[in-house]
């Protein structure tokens, strides 16, 4: 079966490992992401592992944050969305409006009613008018009809008639999510088009590495539900791999640390996200996950997201002294390591007599702008020149005239990143990283220090104090956000928000707070905290004693998103939805359409057979072998008033699962 190669490509990180047949790790390797072209980190990363690869590679898989990361961020290319049989009101629920942005809209008549039956005729020809005005400004079309979970034709009719006019992806909400519920379909079916260009890219960066290594394995990607899809799959539903990451972090959490039940803190550069394994299965978003503040309908593990990471930004303030996050830095010591006289720079402002405004902090290109730097305004295109040469630092980028708006706006966009100190310099001033430039770190720390002493009368005491206030501080607040995730879905913290009264609590549990007088506040995990991610060696302890639990950060955790990448297996889920019509019959439905049965049990066994083949059968072309399958049934039913009992709907949900081919 050869060799394993696992790839995870985050905002931050792109990681490399190679996994044998029993599951060990034989390489890791990280590289930093570069942004304006993936497949140069991809191929840092696959290089250094692929070196000392002594067997052929069975199959690739690929786990990834860059969908996520694209929705919070509001990026992806324009689309058109096409909503079949609804009305304007439709965008004033769930935000489907908002979410739009610059977006197309169009509506056509047709759609079907909650038993399937056909409500208005699907009109064709105000279909190709709309294609007629959108078809060259964007990129993909997605499309919504009214109650296509109940009978997909509409959706399909369109998906067939835009692709042959167009040639462009075609996105479809009953493809996505078999829930009711047409604004939230319709939101996926549209952050799913706008995602297909960014997977495509990241998948064509991947193929074309394995090709100059002459690698034929194949290639994999992790959904959001920490199960594997052929690429060719995902690129049908990239929305899928919102928070594949994520899944994939737990999933390889799971494996490397061997615990069955434990709260995951996973801690990369910009953001951690936390989750709970139960049973060894990563608990899953009941309702669809949420990302950017848009409540989904995809399918998703559930992930508490907070900006606190080992490169987050360190902002000084007068009581807490200071805040962690929620923004990234690039950290000094990496950007005094990796380039040339920005040491230097740092010496002479920290030995000056009066501190600069903006000193210890540097700006550098990130990429290009989208459409070029023509469409920039005059005052970013200034900044953006001045750039060309390499990072410069904030004192000298504002000698002549401060343009922080523009510099705001670039970095808003991406295209600028911003250098100071962050969690990560900490680390390097305690001497718990080496990695990078110390001397750099504590030169930073410094002049905080004496930023604080000049703005706000407060004393942070020296640079190695400072720093262990900072890691002090994370883990405080890495503590709150795990006691958060733990708690979600229960009395104490519905939905993860905390009961009136609850966060003092949580706060004086974790020493946040000062004791109460007369009641001593406690509170501790039951399970263990698995600290995994880049920076987890360096903070995990502070957090998991905050939480009154023990912390495991197992071997390879810097790596584990890879990891996890390569140890998942394919799962499909298929649900067939069974509705009483007139006459004592039963209508069955599915994704590829419906069936009336003339008996209710005929109406489950129909439902059963068919969820259970659909499942099987996209399990296969998700690239399983060796396939389970089983089911579950679910009826809603209430009662006459002579008592007898009133069927009202029924789901089947089949569960089919096996390993990748070639894994």
């Amino acid at each position: 079966m050869g060799l394993t190669l696992g790839i995870d490509t985050g905002g931050t990180y792109t990681d490399a490992v190679l996994v044998d047949a029993g599951g060990h790790v034989r390489a890791s390797a990280k590289a930093l992401t570069s942004h304006d072209d993936l497949s140069r980190g991809i191929g840092e990363a696959l290089d250094s592992v692929l070196a000392v690869a002594d067997q052929p590679i069975g199959l690739v898989s690929v786990s990834t944050t860059l969908a996520t990361n694209a929705v919070v961020e509001g990026e992806g290319q324009r689309v058109a969305l096409i909503l079949v049989g609804e009305g304007r009101e439709v965008l004033e629920r769930g935000g489907l409006g908002s979410a739009l942005g610059r977006d197309r809209v169009e509506f056509v008549a047709g759609g079907h009613d909650g038993s399937g039956t056909e409500r208005a005729p699907f009109d064709s020809e105000a279909l190709e008018a709309a294609m007629e005005r959108h078809a060259g400004a964007v990129s993909a079309f997605a499309v919504a009809a009214r109650f296509a979970v109940r009978n997909p034709a509409h959706e399909r009719r369109a998906r067939q008639l835009i692709a042959e006019r167009t040639g462009l992806p075609v996105s479809c909400g009953h493809q996505l999510s078999g829930a009711l519920d047409a604004p939230r379909r319709a939101l996926t079916a549209l952050l799913n088009a706008r995602l297909i260009p960014l997977l495509t890219d990241l998948i064509g960066s991947v193929r074309g590495l394995l090709d100059n290594h002459g690698i034929e394995a194949p290639l994999m990607v992790v959904r959001g539900d920490g199960s594997l899809v052929t690429a060719e799959l995902a690129l049908q539903a990239p929305v899928e791999t919102i928070l594949s990451g994520p899944a994939a972090s737990l999933v390889g959490a799971r494996h490397l640390a061997a615990e069955a039940n434990a709260v995951v803190f996973d801690m990369g550069g910009t953001t951690s996200d936390i989750g709970v394994l139960e049973n060894g299965e990563p608990r899953r978003h009941r309702e669809g996950a949420v990302i950017g503040g848009w409540r989904t309908r995809v399918d998703a593990v559930e992930v508490h997201t907070c900006g606190l990471g080992g490169d987050s930004e360190i902002t000084l303030a007068f009581a807490p002294p200071f805040h962690i996050g929620p923004h990234r830095l690039i950290p000094l010591s990496q950007l005094a390591a990796r380039v040339p006289g920005v040491l230097e720079t740092l010496r002479v402002q920290a030995e000056e007599v009066v501190l600069r405004e903006h000193a210890g902090r540097f700006a550098v290109r990130r990429r290009a702008p989208i459409g070029g730097p023509d469409t920039l305004s005059r005052s970013q295109r200034l900044l953006w020149d001045r750039l060309a040469d390499g990072p410069l630092d904030l004192v000298t980028l504002f000698a002549e005239q401060t343009r922080q708006r523009a510099l705001d706006r670039l970095v808003e966009q991406g295209i600028v990143g911003l250098a100071g100190f962050t969690p990560t310099d900490a680390a390097h001033v305690l001497g718990w990283h080496t990695l990078w430039s110390a001397e750099a770190a504590e030169l930073g720390a410094a002049m905080l220090i004496r930023s604080a002493r000049y703005k706000w009368g407060r004393d942070l005491g020296t640079p190695q104090a400072f720093a262990a206030r900072v890691i002090d501080t994370v883990g405080e607040d890495g503590a709150r956000h795990a006691f958060m995730t733990a708690l979600a879905d229960s009395e104490v913290a519905p939905d993860g928000v905390p009961a009136p009264g609850a966060r003092a609590l949580i706060d004086r549990a974790i020493g946040a707070r000062p004791p109460l007088s007369a009641v001593n506040v406690g509170m501790a995990l039951r399970w263990p905290l698995v600290a995994i991610g880049a920076p987890a060696a360096a903070y995990g302890e502070a957090i998991a004693r905050r939480l009154g639990t023990r912390c495991v950060v197992p071997p390879y955790a810097e790596v584990a998103n890879a990891v996890g990448a390569v140890i998942a297996g394919v799962v499909q889920r298929v649900t067939a939805t069974i509705t009483p019509l007139a006459g004592e019959r039963f209508r069955v439905h599915t994704a590829h359409g419906i069936s009336t049965l003339s008996t209710l049990e005929e109406a489950w066994a129909w439902a059963e057979a068919e969820a259970e083949r659909l499942a099987t059968r996209q399990a296969e072309l998700s690239g399983a072998g060796d396939i389970s399958v089983s089911s579950e049934r679910s009826a809603t039913t209430g009662h006459a008033d002579d008592g007898s009992e009133i069927f009202f709907e029924g789901v089947v949900t089949a569960t089919a699962r096996g390993p990748a081919l070639n894994a």
